[in-house]
């Protein structure tokens, strides 16, 4: 399993404290050290005292690297990228910790060598290297054989104590540290997955916006269009119903700045008996006979939303794809039908749909194509749990309804 990216720029732990952390296990050093110290007059005591020294360095730069991965870089060459990937420090990262794990094992022996039993109390930074550095079972085991291996030697080395505290202390410091590691694999992983939730909000925040601006500006421009060209026929015979149209048209493009202003900010709401006023009008300005309820009382209010976008989004499409001479809207409880006279698509037996595309074969009239209006309109009706269905009406025709569950 591999574990998780962290971002650039966003380190978990501060560098002071990382080396603070790590610098309080040394002091498992103190009695190799002051037995060194000790023997400071022969060159045993100066080689196992400089291989102490170089143990606690190798130690806290492993952490630094751990932690740290560009550390190393940026001292040597000035710089380096600040992305990093968890437990891999460079590209050769599982090398470079075995190397550095094969260092502490060569120091100790040599710490034994010249120190005797004393030097002991090195090996718990090898083990922590080991849990730190080497894959999560590979670790584990090799830390259970090192304090089998360190027990054993002191039971069989002459002249050394047997006992039970170097060994206790290798397996509770990589204990200690195996907990870090996982702590720090759960922080990552909770850190990708807050970013992940936040990318996702804000995708899902766009195809809102884009949706409703869609289904408002789509309706509104198409009844605007049709005004427009109404009003610019009657300018030469009737000035006064194309003032009235103008005037209308006005108004519109108000209702219309409003509706955009509300999507942005999010209030999506609409009036069902609002829309269907609205229908009426753009049916009646593009020469359309509209046959549309008024009365909206037996309607249940969680799904009024839906049968406005339905009537916003099947009106639209009648007055631009159809070509129909009249449209009907029907309303029932669990039931919002729209029926134009219009070309309908040729050779189609309509589609039903709770989740996948809605009349993707459709091409004129309330169901027309597969586009934005239609993909929004079959969402919103799968969160009501509802069926959105298409079909062709003999002689000709097209009908677009919205069925909602009993």
């Amino acid at each position: 399993m591999r574990e998780p990216t962290v971002p650039a720029g966003r380190p978990m732990f501060s560098t002071w404290g990382v080396l603070a952390f790590s610098a309080i296990w040394l002091v498992f050093l103190a009695d190799p050290i002051s037995t060194a110290w000790a023997s400071r007059d022969t060159s045993a005591g100066l080689i196992g005292l400089a291989a102490t020294l170089l143990i606690a360095l190798v130690y806290l730069g492993a952490w630094m690297l751990q932690i740290r991965p560009g550390w190393l870089r940026s001292l040597i060459a000035g710089g380096g990228p600040r992305g990093r990937r968890a437990w891999d420090p460079w590209p050769t990262g599982r090398a470079l910790g075995i190397t550095v794990i094969v260092v502490q094992i060569v120091l100790v022996v040599l710490m034994m060598v010249t120190l005797g039993q004393s030097a002991t109390a090195a090996l718990p930074f090898v083990g922590v290297l080991m849990v730190l550095w080497l894959p999560r079972v590979v670790g584990p085991v090799l830390v259970a054989a090192l304090v089998v291996t360190v027990g054993v030697l002191e039971w069989v080395v002459p002249g050394w104590d047997p006992g039970f505290g170097v060994p206790l202390s290798i397996a509770a410091s990589a204990l200690a540290v195996w907990g870090i590691r996982l702590m720090r694999q759960r922080t990552r992983a909770l850190m990708a997955a807050r970013e992940e939730n936040a990318r996702l909000a804000v995708a899902e925040e766009r195809h809102r916006m884009a949706r409703d601006l869609h289904d408002v500006l789509g309706h509104s421009l198409t009844v605007i269009t049709v005004k427009i060209e109404l009003a610019s026929r009657l300018l030469e015979v009737d000035t006064d119903r194309a003032r009235a149209e103008l005037a209308g048209l006005e108004r519109l493009s108000r209702d219309t700045l409003h509706d955009v202003r509300r999507a942005v900010e999010g209030y999506r709401d609409l009036s069902l008996a609002g829309e269907l006023v609205r229908a009426r009008e753009a049916l009646e300005s593009a020469d359309i006979l509209a046959e549309v309820p008024t009365a909206v009382d037996e309607v249940p209010t969680q799904v009024r939303d839906l049968y406005a976008w339905t009537v916003r989004e099947g009106v639209t499409n009648v007055i631009r794809h159809s070509g129909a001479r009249s449209c009907t809207v029907r309303i029932a409880p669990d039931r919002l039908t729209i029926t134009d006279d219009g070309a309908g698509p040729p050779g189609s037996a309509g589609s039903a749909d709770t989740a996948g595309p809605v009349g993707e074969e459709s091409a004129p009239g309330a169901g027309a194509g597969g586009g934005n209006g239609l993909r929004g309109l079959r969402e919103r009706a799968r969160m009501a749990g509802a069926v959105l269905l298409t079909r062709s009406t003999d002689p000709h025709g097209f009908e677009l309804t919205v069925q909602v569950p009993r």
